[in-house]
């Protein structure tokens, strides 16, 4: 099949519906252009035939008579799912329809796959996102939710900027596991003959930065955890992390609720969002509660990591949550937390004092040592962001390491390991800083209403095809 290497088109099916809106039905324009894009429709009536083209920016009508277009025969014989290219007049035709009546026109590239009926709106899960190139031509919406996703990188990134944040880029290949507490993906590096990790939160090494005179840092990446698939849950997925020096976790809960108003009024142009047909504004300021607080909202009764374990223990197994005994209060707290209280938090909201069981990374309380300057954010029932005053100590951050290790020598493949290299910089001295860490997929579905992570991610993870 020979085909041209290149189409010198000029213009685009969105734009021409608005630049042509005046023309009556039967009126020629005069104007000759040049458009590409996708066959999705095709009938013929004798020696005319209308065909429906779509591009990056919509769709337009193609007009062709056998009397004006250049090899008329061919052009009725098309394939559905076929990319053109046509140079003809802007008219609209005399049922009302904006066209381009086809003077000249090339294929420049043959649908060798049926774009036919069966196209028409994919529903099989594993079609769709196997060959989510097919999928964004069929359903539009795919396309929209990918598009919603990009302007939100770009907002977040712009507002970064804005706030005189300075982006960097920090190493995907850690040679431990570190950053955050999570399994990881390892991998192998034959020329150093060693194991290598891939990272699964950038937190570490952007301090490290802040150490060194950068005193406001962002990355938007990816990052890999090791774990389940499911409709909030992929391997691998975008983060925007960033640390502000001469921060605290009040100074960063501020910051980041104006950043996420933000980006919903730079997308959607409202801060007021309709998310599976239930209201939420995050029109700043969010509300502050404690985790023990909404805990014990929850479960019927006060408690919180002053509780005794054994109580805390009963409150989970009569939720059938299965408890370690490796955990202590905080972590059968934070637990508790999540069994109870997730959920139901829909309207966006920040939960703060996080024990310090789970927070090895986290600054305490000066009030409560037992307790971290630590907060989530929380919006339609799901986690969106995690910040805290870090925590600046090296002999305290040795031994949250040391305690680290200790669970995962108990068996928990989640707990982190202790980074000497993160210690000696703190050695070096971090002021007091404050950090934050944004999924920017989860954002995203929230902007995109979309109710499964797989919508807002290109190509999502799948189970590997074994036929």
């Amino acid at each position: 099949m020979n085909t041209p290497y290149t189409f010198d088109h000029n213009a685009f099916a969105g734009p021409l519906r608005s630049a042509y809106a005046h023309l009556g039905d039967g009126e020629e324009s005069g104007d000759v252009v040049r458009v590409a894009g996708r066959l999705m429709l095709m009938r013929t009536q004798g020696k005319l035939a209308f065909a429906t083209l779509r591009d990056s920016s919509g769709e337009i009508q193609l007009f062709a008579l056998a009397a004006v277009t250049e090899g008329f025969e061919g052009f009725a014989k098309l394939h559905l799912g076929d990319w053109v290219g046509v140079s003809g007049e802007v008219v609209r035709t005399k049922r009302g329809e904006l066209s381009v009546k086809v003077g000249t026109w090339v294929r420049l590239a043959e649908a060798q796959h049926n774009f036919g009926d069966k196209w028409a709106g994919i529903s099989d899960f594993d079609l769709r996102y196997r060959h989510r190139e097919a999928d964004l031509w069929a359903n539009p919406a795919s396309r929209d939710s990918l598009v919603r996703r990009s302007q939100v990188v770009r907002s977040l990134r712009e507002r970064c900027w804005a706030a005189n944040f300075t982006e960097v880029e920090t190493p995907m290949l850690n040679a431990i596991a570190t950053g955050a507490a999570a399994r990881p993906f390892r991998t192998f590096h034959h020329a150093l003959d060693s194991e290598l990790f891939l990272r699964i939160a950038p937190e570490l090494w952007l301090k490290r930065l802040v150490v060194g005179g950068f005193e406001r840092v962002f990355e938007l990446g990816r990052v890999f955890r090791n774990e389940g698939l499911s409709p909030r849950h992929n391997p691998e997925f975008t983060m925007l992390e960033l640390y502000a020096a001469y921060w605290n976790y009040l100074d960063m809960m501020s910051f980041t609720e104006e950043l996420v108003a933000g980006v919903a009024q730079d997308v959607l142009g409202t801060t007021e969002v309709q998310y599976q047909g239930r209201p939420f504004s995050f029109a700043a300021p969010w509300p502050r509660r404690t985790m023990a607080e909404l805990t014990s909202a929850a479960v019927g009764e006060e408690v919180s990591v002053h509780t005794s374990r054994a109580r805390l223990v009963e409150l989970l197994s009569a939720r059938e949550v299965d408890v370690p005994d490796s955990w202590g209060p905080g972590r059968c707290l934070a637990e508790l937390f999540e069994v109870t209280c997730e959920d139901s938090l829909w309207d966006p909201v920040f939960v703060t004092d996080f024990p310090v069981e789970v927070s090895p990374l986290a600054r305490r309380r000066e009030d409560d040592p037992e307790l971290t300057e630590r907060f989530e954010s929380y919006a339609a029932g799901r986690e969106l962001s995690n910040g805290f005053s870090e925590l600046i100590d090296p002999v305290d951050q040795r031994a949250r390491f040391e305690e680290q290790a200790r669970l995962a020598a108990a068996g928990d493949d989640e707990a982190m390991t202790i980074d000497e290299d993160y210690i000696k910089a703190l050695e070096w001295g971090l002021p007091p800083t404050a950090g934050l860490g944004v999924g920017v997929d989860r954002l995203s579905m929230l902007i995109a209403d979309e109710s499964n992570i797989r919508e807002v991610i290109a190509f999502p993870t799948l189970k590997p095809r074994r036929d």
